[in-house]
């Protein structure tokens, strides 16, 4: 017999797993460390886990549900936490993912990054990417920001979110956290009336489409600093992906705009340790130069990772600079430093230690 909903999230908590995936035929599983494990020995039927579902939903998500056959929304349980919930169809079944949203917003410098990231905290305008897969950590990593200028500055910052994951609590800044579909219709909607609201930090949780972007752009050319995530696995991958979503014919001034208005790019990853005790945070940072920007407006793309390589005192560190360090320092293996690098022959071949010189010689 399955057990409560709350049971299962409570024991992907109490496990230190992110996430706990429903899905029938299969028993219910948390991720832990990056590796999926079962909770139960016994599989679930499609009725079971339907009903542990619609255990997490109010009636309107019910219906929104019915309509759209997939939701995103926020599940708050008492004494367990706070989740992120997606609910989706599967050949058409009812599946569910709970991604645990930890109550005390971590400080920046608990989670790996590049000193160089404060530095993002302090811009007063441009725009400030962070990146990578799902799973990546990028939530945490903008709360954290979030925190980070919440606590050093005055001024108001307005999030847009869908749905809304860590909650925030006013200090030196007035935060005002919207959630698309219970606040606002839609994330255009809500960034054209946040340039009305006297912000001085915009963030978005995701850049999803054409007017979203375009709207952000628009705040961080006028003066705003504007924090967002979008889904791409490096930096070079972030400026295609912002550029290509528009028509061809726009092209041209959109990349003219983006090499005046980014100010930075974290693209990140999380990597197994070596030593199988959790995960460590791999980073590529792009902190654009007067070089860096000319190759955007110009779209040669091709040259911007070299470009960071040498721009390394500036702030910039490339995928394989960071896997480089990990390595070196004995934090993850040889295989998963060849699996996340760009130029993987650097790890593949290294080279042979040298022999120390005879002293006869």
């Amino acid at each position: 017999m399955p057990r409560e909903i709350v049971e299962y999230l409570q024991e992907t908590v109490l496990r230190g797993g992110s996430d706990l995936h429903l899905s029938p035929l299969a028993p219910a599983c948390a991720r832990l460390n990056g590796s999926l494990i079962a909770l139960d020995d016994e599989a679930l039927d499609s009725e079971a886990v339907k009903n542990l579902i619609l255990d997490t939903m109010s009636e309107a998500q019910r219906a929104t549900l019915d309509e759209e056959w997939e939701l995103d929304y926020a599940l708050q349980v008492e004494g367990v936490g706070r989740f992120r919930g997606n609910v989706h169809i599967v050949r058409g079944n009812a599946e569910a993912t709970f991604r645990h949203i930890k109550d005390e917003i971590p400080e920046l410098e608990t989670l790996g990054h590049h000193p160089v990231i404060h530095h993002f905290c302090n811009i007063r305008s441009g725009l400030v990417l962070v990146t990578g897969t799902t799973g990546s950590g990028k939530s945490t990593t903008l709360a954290s920001m979030i925190r980070r200028i919440s606590d050093s500055r005055r001024g108001v910052i307005i999030s847009l979110e869908d749905p809304i994951e860590y909650v925030f609590n006013h200090s030196s800044c007035l935060i005002k956290q919207r959630e698309v579909g219970s606040d606002t219709k839609s994330f255009p909607r809500a960034l054209r009336q946040a340039l009305r609201q006297d912000p001085d930090v915009i963030v978005v949780s995701e850049l999803r489409d054409l007017e979203t972007i375009r709207i952000a752009m628009t705040a961080a050319e006028t003066g705003h600093l504007v924090l967002a995530t979008l889904h791409t696995a490096d930096a070079p991958q972030t400026i295609d992906r912002l550029v290509d979503v528009f028509p061809a014919d726009q092209q041209p001034q959109i990349v003219t705009q983006l090499s005046t208005v980014l100010e930075g790019i974290v693209c990140q990853r999380l990597l197994a340790r070596a030593d199988g005790k959790g995960r460590v945070l791999a980073t590529e940072i792009m902190r654009p130069n007067h070089a860096i920007r000319h190759c955007i407006r110009e779209h040669k793309l091709e040259q911007v990772v070299g470009l960071m390589e040498i721009g390394y005192k500036e702030g910039n560190r490339t995928i394989d600079q960071s896997v480089k360090s990990l390595l070196e320092q004995g934090l993850i293996t040889r295989e998963d430093a060849i699996f996340h690098s760009r130029e993987r022959g650097i790890f593949e071949n290294p080279e042979p230690p040298k022999k120390p010189k005879s002293i006869w010689s």
